[in-house]
């Protein structure tokens, strides 16, 4: 899927990451998505978390659910669509580069990780459907929870009313492609004294990034 010829995120090779086993462990772990659709008034977009289903095929579903009033869902169903999942992001400055102390010719920039997904977008307002849907999505979300909270802790007429006001959103998915730029186009004395200084300054970003492709090892 990665190779998709709708590829239109601008992503040198240092940085792209194809490999959809690392891709769906990163949406897993950032759910939030940008959901970007076109419309005769322009592009439109929401934010919404997204579960990752996937089939034995390889075919893989974004599903989620917007709320009924938003206007987006009145162009959404079968339109194509672009989900970003937006990870880790930091200021890189130039004083954290080895190369800094060397000859000084460095520039700060952005590091970050994103997940782009591409596909076509179908709507559904099935209660039952919807209500499966939340159950998945509570799950996933309360599952780190020592007492994870469910959808059944809420009184039945309260979560029907609820359910009742979202519509929901599948995302059939026709390509996916990661790009981490993680200073991998650095040398490598940068990008340990970068990874140094991003551990020192930003010690949670530097937790969510342990293990990444394209960061340094230990």
């Amino acid at each position: 899927m990665s190779d998709d010829p709708g590829r239109r995120l601008y992503n040198p090779p240092a940085f792209r990451e194809d490999d959809p086993e690392t891709l769906y462990r990163l949406i897993e772990a950032m759910p939030l998505a940008t959901l970007i659709t076109a419309s005769e008034e322009g592009p439109l977009a929401s934010h919404l978390p997204l579960l990752a289903a996937r089939g034995a095929d390889g075919r893989a579903t974004l599903r989620g659910h917007l709320a009924a009033a938003n206007p987006q869902v009145e162009t959404l169903d079968g339109q194509p669509a672009l989900a970003v999942f937006h990870g880790p992001a930091y200021y890189v400055t130039p004083a954290w580069y080895a190369s800094k102390r060397e000859h000084g010719r460095v520039v700060p920039t952005w590091n970050y990780v994103v997940v782009h997904v591409r596909g076509r977008v179908s709507v559904y307002r099935d209660a039952a459907r919807l209500r499966a849907l939340v159950d998945d999505l509570t799950a996933q979300m309360e599952r780190h929870r020592d007492q994870p909270w469910a959808v059944t802790d809420a009184p039945a007429s309260f979560v029907d009313r609820m359910v009742g006001q979202i519509v929901g959103v599948d995302l059939e998915v026709t390509s996916i492609e990661g790009k981490l730029k993680l200073g991998q186009n650095r040398p490598a004395a940068d990008r340990a004294s970068l990874a140094a200084g991003l551990a020192a300054e930003l010690p949670d970003v530097a937790g969510r990034l342990a293990g990444l492709p394209g960061m340094p090892a230990d």
